[in-house]
This record gives C-alpha cells, structure tokens and sequence, in this order.
C-alpha cells in the first residue's frame, strides 16, 4: 500500500499552480481550497452554490493567491458549457497544474428495484459526467505543464457494492474505472498522474444525510484528511499514477 504519510511537503510544494476545484462549496472541496491556497496555490473553483463560493472567496483572500470562481450546477449543464469554461480559463492560465474531481450528491439511499430513474441520472452527471468532461478538456491545458496530477474523490463503496447506495456506489465504481483508465492512456505519453482518494468517514453533511443515526462526533473534520490530497497534488508524488488511496487507516 502506497505509505503517503512518510513524507515532508514542503510549506510552498503548491506555489505558482493553477488548479481547479470542483465541489468547492463544502465539505471536503471547500477543505481542499484552503488547504491549496495556504501551500501557495491559485485556484478555479466550481460548485453549485454562489454564496458559499463567495464566502469562501473571501476567507481565501488573506494567502495573496488568485482565485476564480464559478458557480455551476452539474446536474444539468451540457458539454458545450464545460467546453466554455476551459475556454475562460485559458485565457487566465496557459497551462493547468491540478484538477481535483470533487463534486458529489448522495442521490436516494434505497434499493435497485425502487431507484428512480431521474435521480439516477443526476447523480451519474454530477459524480461522473463532471469529473469526465472536465479532464476531458482540460486535458490539452494540463499536458502543458510539467507535472500535472488529476485527483477524484472517490468512496469505499466504489470498491465494494454495498446495499441500497444504488447510483451513488455504482458512480464511484465508474469512477474508480475512469481513474484506472485514463492513468493508462496517460502515462506513457504525458507528464499528467491520476488518482483516486477514498476520504473514508468523515463529518460532512453528505455523510450526516447518509448515516443519520451516527454521532458526526465520532469521524474526523474534512481538514484532518488532506495529506493525501497535498501529497497527490504535490510534485512529491510525480511517479505516482493509478493508485486509490485511503485517506484514513482501517
């Protein structure tokens, strides 16, 4: 197993990059862009609510780095608006460091026979259609940079099915199989690694929704968890691709 806790980042491993965020809203996203911000990174970020953008835009300000946001809602956004935002980013950033795959909804917690079809749909284009066409096209930006790393967020039931997690499980499977696919077709041909993490419990509202009856006491804040999202990030692990990292030791 990949041991991401036996190394040193550095306080400026993230300076000077550009790297897009999506789910930056919340939980574990809005974790994330802290915690980039402060290791000298600049950031695009990506979530649904413009509010919680704004708030977290300003809570950034104080690290002097960059930051754009964008309010999107991936449930129902077409290609062409994915392909327009690339096209507003490059016009800020010749070149994209890191792209950090996500954004998530739970959908319904039922079974297979009961899931409705409308809901399955739109947890498929938010936890995987985003994460797909966002690497899609900016991967001709990523390619430009010397070391460039792509990081989806994935889940424990992406690795083993788990009754009743119907479209939110099966998303994670896909994009446990999206990550291994596109590490292959990468590797040899680009400096961009790709690679999954599995946060593992942690005390967000999404996990509040999925296990009610759980004291949130008992899981670790989304800040505790992001050594591996620094060190996937980092060009620490520029020989790392294709691996699915627990965040938290079993």
């Amino acid at each position: 197993m990949l041991d991401f806790k036996k190394h040193q980042i550095p306080s400026d491993s993230l300076k000077g990059k550009a790297i897009v965020i999506t789910g930056a809203g919340s939980g574990i996203g809005r974790e994330v862009a802290k915690c980039y911000s402060k290791f000298g990174a600049n950031l695009i970020l990506l979530s649904k609510s413009q509010d919680k953008l704004e708030t977290l835009y300003d809570e950034l300000t104080p690290y002097g780095n960059n930051v754009a946001i964008q309010p999107i809602d991936f449930s129902l956004v077409k290609e062409k608006d994915y392909i327009d935002i690339v096209k507003a980013i490059k016009e800020e950033y010749p070149k994209i460091n890191g792209l950090v795959n996500n954004a998530g909804i739970l959908g319904e917690k039922k079974s297979i026979e009961q899931f409705d079809y409308k809901t399955w749909r739109e947890v498929q284009r938010v936890n995987l259609d985003a994460g797909f066409l966002l690497s899609k096209h900016l991967l001709p930006l990523m390619k430009k940079s010397k070391n460039s790393s792509i990081i989806f967020t994935s889940s424990g039931v992406g690795r083993i099915g788990k009754a009743y997690w119907g479209a939110y499980s099966v998303s994670k499977f896909a994009t446990e199989g999206l990550m291994q696919i596109l590490s292959e077709e990468l590797q040899n041909t680009s400096s961009v690694r790709v690679n999954c993490i599995n946060p593992g419990a942690v005390r967000t509202k999404m996990r509040e929704s999925a296990y009610p009856a759980e004291d949130p006491e008992s899981n670790p804040l989304a800040s505790e968890i992001m050594t591996p999202y620094l060190f996937l990030m980092s060009d620490i692990s520029e020989d790392i691709t294709g691996h699915s990292i627990d965040a938290q030791e079993n």
